[in-house]
């Protein structure tokens, strides 16, 4: 039950800020919180899995950010504006450049903070450039995981000394008369309600991409496609909204991949198509611009025959992989088909051979710029693809949603006039991206953008509502 009720008179348990959600938007807002807040205050997160993991551990785990102290000490010149420009930029002038500008800004401190402060050992993923950005950006754990980061924010949330409550599922607002949150009904594991108070409420609970009733409402053309991400993000918050006359934004745009390893679930990293591998279809066809990225691909494999394609490369390719986890444990489970020439490949991907000679001659000619490719891919700067011939069968999927309620830059969820509701806020998947309406919006990363510097920024708020009595 998702449900909005009056206020009760009394709670059995109070806390000055409660923050729904435990993956990387929560815990940064808690973090930020215990900053923020005076001395004594009391933060609690609740978390619907008995252990928190989320969306924030089935991602890569990259974080782009402009102008750290990790790319300045690596001689990258980068800037927030810069950032700010290819976000803009990949969502055609439709995301909402407010946030934009507050988030690329915000997501710079952010990771030097988490580093120096938080001892989050990031590094900088500088072997190849993802779709959309200018320059070398993504921060990442070492282990280049979502899994990581996702440990790494937990450590660091200990340290905090912030309470967890694992296990326990929001299902209840109370509001008072005035249209303030009072207080969050709970179902814990034992299926008890419990009725927890609260001056403050951020929402960090994701978006709603394994709630397929409004996937079906809002994303149709990806009501059939496998969903990649945590099946507990339900929308709650987009149900909760609409339930206290919240505006909602951007709600038709989402962040998909079209190269997940089928059927073994696995993701192939994009790192492939930007250093030369294509896609193909069972008919051994290309059918998109690889380069323009990897969301959009999404519904493009999904249109094909049977919704399949295949990650076509080769040895080179191969090695470049095998430094991302996900592609390792997909070549573990035997995803990785070999071949030594187009035939044996054909025969084993059971496509023509005649589609497939033409696929590797029209790249051929690319490259030496005898041809043009009728999807605008330059095929020029990078080696050609050369026998051994390697392919992953994939699917579309769907990942994230970049839709939610709509806020200020401050966090602060607004209603149906712009307004700022009472001591309510929003961040990450709970609220509008950067993304714009459109699947082609997003730009690689920007998800955990939003999380951590949008979950920043309502930590600090919240902070600051407490300070003022708000």
């Amino acid at each position: 039950m998702v449900a909005v009720l009056p206020d009760p008179g009394g709670f059995e348990i109070t806390s000055n800020i409660v923050i729904i959600g435990a993956g990387a938007c929560g815990l940064v807002a808690g973090m930020a919180a215990r900053e923020a807040a005076f001395d004594g205050a009391t933060i609690l997160l609740l978390e619907r899995d008995k252990s928190p993991s989320g969306s924030t551990a089935l991602s890569s785990g990259f974080i782009p950010a402009a102008g750290t102290k990790l790319q300045n000490e690596k001689g990258i010149e980068d800037s927030p504006e810069r950032l700010e420009a290819d976000i803009m930029a990949k969502a055609k002038g439709s995301a909402h450049f407010p946030l934009v500008r507050a988030v690329t800004a915000e997501i710079r401190e952010a990771i030097d903070w988490l580093s120096s402060v938080h001892g989050l050992p990031f590094i900088l993923i500088d072997g190849f450039l993802y779709p959309g950005h200018a320059t070398y950006r993504m921060h990442a754990m070492p282990q280049k995981t979502g899994a990581a980061l996702q440990a790494a924010l937990l450590d660091a949330a200990e340290q905090c000394d912030l309470p967890i409550a694992g296990g326990h599922r929001a299902e209840i607002l109370y509001r008072d008369g005035q249209g303030r949150i009072t207080g969050v009904g709970v179902r814990t594991d034992t299926d008890e309600l419990q009725m927890i108070g609260c001056d403050v409420l951020i929402l960090a609970c994701n978006g709603y991409g394994g709630n397929p009733d409004l996937v079906k409402e809002h994303i149709p053309e990806m009501a059939e496609a496998h969903y990649f991400g945590h099946r507990s993000n339900q929308g709650e918050a987009v149900i909760w909204g609409q339930k206290i006359g919240a505006r909602l934004a951007d709600m038709s745009g989402y962040q998909g991949h079209g190269s997940v390893a089928w059927p073994h679930g696995a993701l192939i990293s994009w790192a492939l198509m930007m250093e030369g591998a294509v896609l193909i279809n069972k008919d051994g066809e290309r059918f998109s611009n690889e380069h323009e990225g990897y969301s959009e691909q999404a519904a493009r494999v999904i249109a094909q025959r049977g919704g399949i394609g295949y990650v076509l490369f080769d040895e080179r390719l191969l090695g470049l992989g095998r430094g991302f986890p996900d592609f390792v444990d997909a070549e573990e489970a035997g995803a990785v088909i070999s071949a030594e020439t187009p035939e044996e490949l054909a025969q084993k991907l059971k496509i023509p051979l005649s589609g497939l000679e033409d696929t590797l001659r029209h790249i051929q000619d690319c490259h030496t710029a005898s041809s043009v490719d009728p999807f605008g891919r330059d095929f020029t700067t990078h080696p050609v693809l050369n026998a051994p011939y390697k392919a992953i069968r994939v699917t579309g999927a769907l990942f994230h949603t970049q839709g939610g309620l709509d806020v200020d830059e401050r966090a602060r969820v607004l209603d149906q006039n712009g307004i700022p509701l009472p001591n309510l806020l929003a961040a990450g998947g709970a609220a509008r991206g950067v993304s714009g309406p459109d699947v082609s919006g997003y730009l690689s990363g920007n998800g955990l953008l939003t999380a951590v510097a949008l979950g920043r920024i309502a930590g600090r708020q919240a902070g600051r509502m407490l300070e003022a009595g708000e």
